[in-house]
């Protein structure tokens, strides 16, 4: 049996997403084992994020300033707000550099089997930011999810009052995707979405 203080590293490390018991067993040992490369720079990492980053007030991002460093770009398009689930999303659209505009971290989504309700996301705030004169539209970023289009149809309804263009991201069929290997709601989606070819 490992040590006390292994067993607690291993038990905090399966705690994280992806990472089962077996998974963070292997990972603690790899940390153990090399303490100058792999250890020990982790834990200075880890400290640093631990004292520098915080939530940016604005829209949910984590950054080592608030407001962060998207909402102070004076660069970025201030008419448009993407509604996003989590942090994550909004650093997948970042990675794409699709979308110049600022963002919205909701904090999660409306579910009633986890007991998630409108007041445990930060959705009144959107729409108070939604409501701004600036603000020209808001597009729906949540995932193509049961409880992501029940969010977003809350989000609509909720938007409705705010003067702005609800927007919605497309759905269906991947750009490079295979028929053979799409599953039915996916493929269901694109054909009901299907626009004229230009």
């Amino acid at each position: 049996m490992p040590a006390p203080a292994v067993e607690r590293l291993i038990q905090q490390l399966s705690r994280l997403p992806g990472l089962g018991p077996r998974s963070a067993r292997r990972a603690a040992l790899h940390l153990i084992q090399r303490k100058e490369a792999a250890l020990s720079p982790l834990l200075r990492a880890l400290s640093e994020v631990e004292s520098s980053v915080r939530t940016c007030g604005q829209c949910g991002n984590i950054d080592a300033r608030d407001p962060c460093e998207i909402c102070r770009d004076p660069e970025r398009d201030a008419s448009t707000i993407c509604v996003v689930e989590r942090v994550g999303d909004l650093w997948a659209f970042e990675r794409a550099g699709a979308f110049r505009g600022r963002y919205h971290v909701l904090g999660g989504v409306l579910s009633a089997i986890d007991g998630v309700k409108p007041e445990d996301l930060a959705i009144d705030s959107l729409i108070q930011r939604a409501s701004s004169a600036e603000i020209t539209e808001v597009v729906i970023a949540t995932n193509a999810t049961l409880d992501g289009q029940t969010t977003a149809h809350y989000l609509s309804d909720r938007l409705v009052h705010a003067q702005v263009n609800i927007t919605r991201l497309a759905h269906g069929m991947p750009v490079g995707g295979e028929l053979d290997y799409l599953d039915d709601g996916t493929l269901a989606t694109a054909l009901r979405l299907r626009r004229p070819l230009e």
